[in-house]
């Protein structure tokens, strides 16, 4: 039997009123399209959300206020609003870290990562067009076959999230989260999210800061690149370009 129109239309989801909802489901990534429609000129705060029952596959345009240099750091309120979603949505007391600077691990397995874009031609020291906060977090690994073939890594679905229309509501939550972060950044300034990111690091010391540019200063102060780490995506497999698994 056909599925009826409802079975296959997405799911209508809350958004804070300065998102607009563009929902794939083709092999494009949801990072690629929204820099492609960053980069003709498509509204801020698109979301585009590329419905996928393996990779829960998410990207927001940005409209940064100042040069490139400093302005990555909107990478920061974009993982922490991830992390606090995917905390309001999973079983309770268990932890969602980070490892620098990108990778999202939930109990200390690896459920994926975010990344930054931003126009190639952008000097350091100019203001971006428009910078592109993507997430890739592992949906199911039911494709994957034995999940003891795998044990770094886990899904929403190994955790006991609720699959509601592939984790809609965890798609609504980063939307009202990602707004709060950036309401506490305009408030209280960058000091707010850094501690938000600090806490949830593994693989940072109690002193650690986060520099003008993103870069991490760790106790004794060695310098971690924020850009050299967006670059590795060492949670993302390149053969795949999805989450290793």
């Amino acid at each position: 039997m056909a599925p009826s129109p409802d079975d296959t239309a997405p799911p209508k989801l809350a958004l804070p009123p300065v998102f607009s909802l563009l929902v794939s489901a083709g092999p494009t990534s949801a990072f690629d399209a929204a820099c492609r429609h960053a980069s003709s000129g498509e509204a801020t705060g698109l979301l585009v959300w590329r419905r996928d029952a393996a990779i829960l596959d998410l990207a927001v345009i940005l409209a940064p206020d100042e040069p490139l240099a400093t302005a990555r750091r909107a990478f920061f309120a974009g993982i922490v609003a991830l992390a606090e979603a995917i905390g309001a949505h999973g079983p309770p007391e268990i932890p969602v870290t980070f490892d620098w600077p990108d990778t999202v691990r939930f109990d200390g397995a690896r459920l994926g990562g975010g990344r930054l874009g931003w126009p190639a031609t952008c000097g350091e020291g100019d203001v971006p067009d428009w910078l592109v906060f993507s997430t890739m977090i592992i949906a199911s690994k039911a494709q994957a076959g034995d999940p003891g073939l795998t044990p770094d890594s886990t899904s929403l679905a190994n955790e006991g999230f609720a699959q509601d229309d592939d984790h809609a509501s965890v798609v609504e939550s980063f939307a009202r989260h990602l707004m709060k972060a950036f309401a506490l950044w305009e408030e209280d300034g960058f000091e707010a999210i850094e501690r938000r990111y600090l806490s949830r690091l593994v693989d940072g010391g109690r002193s650690a800061r986060i520099d003008r540019n993103g870069d991490l200063i760790d106790d004794d102060g060695t310098r971690r690149s924020l850009v050299s780490g967006l670059a590795g995506m060492s949670w993302r497999d390149p053969l795949t370009d999805e989450p290793l698994l």
